[in-house]
């Protein structure tokens, strides 16, 4: 589970989180990398500032593409101090920064320390120098409610991966699901074919699941299911019309393809005629989901919805 939750994300924003286009990222190793514009060396005792150019896309821009903020004290072109230490201690005021951030907005990151998101090898550098402030400071309560989790090359590893994960998840759910809106929904509930349907409330507290917007995205399923089932499938070669559902999650009542391709026949209707037609209403084997998870691809694909989904 975890790791087709990491594939959706990374793909995702992969292909929406930026500005001008696609970006590839690997979680959490380009995210953990790409955390500068501008590389500081030296020479003879002497630094220099290198640009590493525009192709160079940090997190910061992510942000500032999906949320149009910049973070406190963060500017695009932040550059990073020479020294090892440092530049780690720097690293790690920026992700105190990010994760302070993303929790003002309402993101739930409590659980995601800002050395996890950091370079193995600084993250050791950050154990080293957390264990000698503690050594010095034995009768100081500075650090004494803070804990320091000494953590393996491999537990790190996985622990890094899962915190940037969360972070981007949690990116996702406080500055691109609050864009959908339930201005047009009301307008379907004046259909009589829906006036019948159970209704999804949308109050805060009426689901411990679902946040309002993802319920509003699923009325919106319901709605546009149940207004086109009878006219998409009306002469459906493998099968009768599809029965009225009522449809509350968005994995088991989305498996056999139908309500999605409903709500593609509701903006492209010819795409009825050619694909729509031949899937099965009633699918009772693997082979015919399957069947039909491949002819909503295609439909997909033929309108240029270039979304990577795999079948």
């Amino acid at each position: 589970f975890l790791q087709k939750t990491l594939t959706a994300v990374k793909n995702w924003f992969t292909l929406f989180g930026w500005s001008k286009g696609q970006n590839p990222i690997s979680v959490p190793y380009s995210l953990r990398r790409d955390v500068c514009k501008v590389q500081v060396t030296s020479s003879q005792e002497k630094v220099f500032k290198q640009n590493l150019g525009k192709d160079t896309k940090t997190v910061y821009d992510m942000l500032f593409h999906l949320s149009g903020q910049l973070l406190p004290g963060i500017t695009s072109s932040q550059s990073l101090p020479l020294d090892p230490v440092e530049r780690m201690l720097q690293l790690h005021w920026q992700h105190s920064t990010l994760l302070a951030f993303l929790k003002s907005q309402g993101a739930c990151l409590s659980h995601v320390m800002p050395e996890f998101l950091l370079e193995p090898d600084d993250y050791k550098k950050w154990i080293k120098v957390q264990s000698e402030l503690k050594v010095d400071v034995k009768n100081s309560d500075m650090f004494s409610n803070k804990h320091l989790f000494i953590l393996e090359d491999s537990i790190f590893e996985t622990m890094s991966k899962r915190a940037w994960t969360d972070v981007l998840l949690q990116v996702y759910k406080v500055f691109v699901l609050p864009r959908v809106s339930s201005c047009n929904i009301t307008d379907l509930f004046s259909l009589e074919s829906v006036q019948n349907m159970p209704r999804i409330k949308s109050e805060p507290l009426s689901s411990n699941i679902y946040s309002p917007y993802e319920r509003t995205i699923l009325t919106w399923l319901n709605k546009h299911y149940e207004k086109n089932r009878k006219t998409v499938w009306k002469d459906c070669q493998k099968g009768e019309v599809p029965p009225m559902r009522w449809i509350v999650n968005f994995d088991r009542d989305l498996l056999d393809g139908l309500v999605l391709a409903a709500q593609l026949a509701a903006y492209c209707p010819y795409l009825v005629a050619t694909h729509f037609v031949r899937m099965y209403t009633n699918p009772r084997t693997p082979e015919q989901f399957l069947h039909n998870c491949l002819i909503l691809v295609n439909a997909m694909h033929a309108v240029s919805l270039a979304i990577d989904i795999k079948v």
